[in-house]
């Protein structure tokens, strides 16, 4: 089955709401911040209480750690051939990559260590943007040469010898979850010492009891939003556009058919899922997308348009 995107050629956006509910039980634990504790607010639309699930950062990393595989140190099958940037430390082993890092292009793993191969490469292409407007289509033609990830996930190359720090894309595909009507369920536990129960607690001795937030909610919604509009801008050809498109789906069909344990006490299941936007849109399935995104990889590859090698391998520290 081959994928359909036509109706995705008209519409600035492409919307999907997926209804979510805890594994097992009624309970979940949502995302929390320093200094706040988990977000709050009230629903503008009559859905009462309103609690931040997970944060549009968060999802962020999870649509591409969802599509690594980390014992092999490479992309997940179906998305092998395009192009990242891998770290190795002084004795050639994995440290990090562009994929991963929460910096993407930008970590000072890849810009700040001794080897400068990719800062002097984005030197060399970009250097015509430091005196005049950024070119948002030269700038997509070298992320789509070193980490295609960043066109979708967005960057800021914050460096002044980079055009000014002026380089920056935003995200194209966004998600987070948000559950409505939501109560606290407030429980607690002790931190057990069965030696000394009654040991100096600041030394990590002693019981500890402590108090315990968990919610339940009528309705647990994960959104997801791709700028279909941005990819186009990016003035890169239909087969890339394609391209793009098909990686977007599979980052989120993946994430709710196998990723969506955001924490111990935050294991969730899908229900449901609709596509708001555009009508009548059907989304293609995992299996759909694994089998057709290898062609469109070779594809765009066939065109000189990535890295060859596809992964650029750079030393930090040593």
């Amino acid at each position: 089955m081959s994928l359909d995107f036509s109706l995705l050629a008209s519409s600035s956006r492409l919307l999907i709401e997926a209804d979510l509910e805890p594994i097992q039980g009624s309970r979940f634990q949502p995302t929390g911040f320093p200094n706040l504790g988990h977000a709050v607010y009230d629903s503008p639309d009559d859905d009462g209480q309103v609690v931040l699930v997970e944060s549009a950062q968060s999802m962020a990393n999870r649509l591409e750690a969802i599509c690594w595989d980390e014992p092999a140190d490479n992309w997940v099958e179906p998305l092998r051939g395009l192009p990242l940037i891998k770290v190795v430390d002084a004795e050639n082993r994995p440290l990090t990559n562009s994929v991963l890092e929460a910096h993407r292009l930008n970590s000072p793993y890849i810009l700040e260590g001794k080897d400068k191969a990719v800062l002097d490469q984005l030197k060399n292409r970009l250097a015509p943007m430091k005196e005049r407007r950024v070119d948002l289509h030269e700038l997509a033609k070298v992320l789509l040469q070193f980490d295609v990830n960043a066109l979708l996930h967005g960057v800021f190359l914050a460096k002044a010898d980079l055009a000014g720090g002026r380089l920056r894309l935003p995200r194209a595909i966004s998600a987070f979850v948000e559950a409505k009507d939501a109560k606290v369920a407030a429980s607690g536990g002790v931190k057990n010492d069965s030696v000394n129960p009654s040991g100096d607690t600041s030394k990590g001795f002693g019981n500890v009891p402590f108090s315990r937030d968990e919610w339940t909610a009528r309705r647990i919604v994960a959104y997801f939003n791709v700028d279909l509009r941005q990819v186009r801008a990016f003035r890169l050809g239909k087969k890339v556009e394609d391209l793009l498109f098909a990686i977007a789906l599979f980052k989120i069909t993946s994430l709710l058919n196998h990723g969506l344990r955001m924490r111990t006490a935050c294991d969730l299941d899908v229900i449901s899922t609709n596509v708001t936007r555009p009508a009548g849109y059907a989304l293609p399935t995992t299996d759909t997308l694994a089998e057709e995104i290898p062609r469109l990889i070779a594809s765009v590859a066939a065109q000189g348009l990535f890295n060859d090698p596809p992964a650029f391998t750079i030393t930090y520290g040593g």
